[in-house]
């Protein structure tokens, strides 16, 4: 049975009884007999950093070359041009993110442009659900896409375990409670955290005996996990008493401070792999900015507190000769709008930018920068470019070695790679389409439209995919997905009965060419 198939089918078969102990959210869920075959274990630490509310892309990582028509869109939030950091020719970073272009031009960060995903849900829990679980849409998927890759390899989890083999946490949500990415068919694989000097043993109680009916094993399952719980706190505090920080941390950061315990951790030896750490505040409907300065305001002190914390972070690992083991990525559960409101903020909106650092990162932007119509319609929102799915498909490819056939199984099966990590990434270019776009050469006509518009492509062969999405993100119509010989290819689009407005095809190649086309129907 396929992973997907299998996680619809027990979609609904979770017993409801979630409880916290310590921080440590539990369920007693029913086991389950899918379980993968065991890979090779890794030093590699993997930190994901969720910006909580929706991060504005569009004033984060600028598109330089659109500036104009931005201008005209969202004059009350845009940065002054002159005040933008340079990034590349076509791009520019918010000016309080010097530290981030730093890293950039060492090296050390990369961006992907306009990740999102098909039929964009603008409600925040249900937008995070789908980015922790990796499902689509119009799917509900009770494990996470972190989860199911420890399901593959953790067989029988939570028993047996800790083990002298595994005697660390696998996950580390910092927080009071544990994150859904992390969440297995059977238990979380993350513990949260939120002071790793300060744990206090949960009472244990395994004298009394246990009947044989399913409220005994569930009985049996509680017991098992405070033990693992109090197991794993053990461990934590001998790492955090081992470790050390070198580097200097911003005060009053609340991020800052959660990637120095993460710093802290590694150096003390703790062998979790996952990560999860957390920034709020970005559903800025009012006073992103301050009026009489758009550089400043609320917007602006988060993109800092983020550039400032990591900054500190990679210096800290570096310092202690960890750099080369963590990669860093950022996700936020959708973009903002392209139009300015009247409170000086932007609405829910659709995809944004994702950062990745570390040492194997692109450091690079990946990715045409997002084309913003001359008429914004009052709830346009930014094109997806990539699916968000391929960028953490392409991230377990190269980080944690997982094979794209596991890939296709545990995420979607229309993955497709994305040279995000490693020495490939060195010829990427911004000036231009970097090398993922080059192989699409394609147009569109009549632009704009009445009622039908054709985009017309040369195709170098294999799969390919050409979709029509709406201004907010919803895919209207799928105009052709299938394997297709080397050639040049027209394919007609009929609008009829649909609203005036801006509409994007979006063409996806074998090989992870990626491109929209921005088309308006009058």
């Amino acid at each position: 049975m396929k992973r997907r198939s299998f996680i619809k089918h027990t979609a609904g078969a979770a017993v409801a009884l979630p409880f916290a102990l310590q921080g440590v959210r539990l369920s007693a869920l029913p086991r389950s007999a899918f379980f993968g075959s065991m890979a090779n274990d890794t030093d590699r630490v993997l930190v994901i950093i969720r910006l909580n509310g929706g991060n504005d892309g569009l004033n984060m990582l600028v598109p330089m070359d659109q500036y104009d028509n931005l201008f005209h869109a969202r004059q009350a939030v845009l940065l002054p041009e002159d005040s933008i950091l340079s990034l590349t020719t076509e791009n520019g970073l918010h000016p309080k993110m010097s530290g981030i272009r730093d890293l950039f031009t060492d090296g050390l960060v990369g961006f992907v442009q306009d990740v999102g995903y098909p039929n964009q849900n603008r409600s925040h829990f249900r937008s995070t659900d789908i980015w922790s679980t990796g499902s689509p849409a119009d799917e509900f998927w009770t494990t996470g896409w972190m989860g199911r890759y420890f399901d593959e390899r953790y067989t029988g989890y939570p028993d047996g375990y800790p083990n002298d083999e595994h005697p660390h946490p696998f996950a580390i949500t910092m927080g009071n409670t544990v994150s859904t990415t992390c969440q297995g068919e059977v238990a979380n694989y993350s513990i949260a955290l939120r002071d790793p000097f300060s744990l206090t043993q949960l009472a244990e109680d395994s004298e009394t005996m246990v009947p044989d009916t399913p409220y005994g094993d569930e009985l049996q399952y509680i017991r098992n996990i405070i033990a693992q719980t109090n197991a794993y706190g053990e461990a934590v505090m001998e790492a955090a008493n081992m470790g050390n920080n070198m580097a200097t941390y911003p005060i009053d950061n609340r991020l800052a401070s959660q990637l120095k315990n993460v710093a802290l951790l590694m150096s003390g030896g703790l062998q979790t792999r996952i990560y999860i750490v957390s920034i709020g505040g970005f559903d800025t409907h009012a006073n992103q900015v301050i009026k009489s300065d758009p550089t400043e305001g609320r917007h602006a002190r988060l993109l800092k507190n983020i550039s400032e914390a990591v900054t500190a972070f990679m210096s800290d690992i570096q310092q202690l000769g960890l750099s080369s083991r963590v990669l860093g990525m950022t996700f936020s559960e959708f973009g903002r709008q392209i139009r300015s409101n009247d409170s000086l903020g932007t609405d829910h909106g659709t995809a944004a930018p994702l950062i990745l650092f570390g040492e194997s990162a692109c450091a690079n932007v990946i990715g045409q920068n997002p084309t913003i119509p001359d008429d914004v319609s009052p709830q346009d929102g930014v094109p997806m470019q990539y699916d968000f799915r391929d960028v953490y498909g392409s991230v377990l490819m190269d980080w944690f070695g997982v094979s794209e056939d596991e890939i296709r199984t545990s995420l979607y099966d229309e993955f497709m790679y994305l040279p995000v990590l490693g020495d490939d990434c060195d010829q990427l270019t911004t000036n231009t389409q970097n090398l993922l776009n080059e192989q699409v050469e394609a147009s569109a006509f009549p632009n704009p439209f009445r009622n039908w518009a054709t985009v017309s492509l040369r195709h170098t062969g294999g799969w390919l995919r050409v979709s029509v999405f709406d201004s907010v993100g919803k895919e209207v119509k799928v105009l052709t997905n299938q394997n297709l010989s080397a050639g040049d290819y027209q394919f007609r689009f009929e609008g009829h009965g649909l609203p005036p407005g801006n509409y994007y095809f979006r063409l996806v190649m074998q090989g992870g060419a990626q491109k929209t086309i921005h088309i308006v129907k009058a």
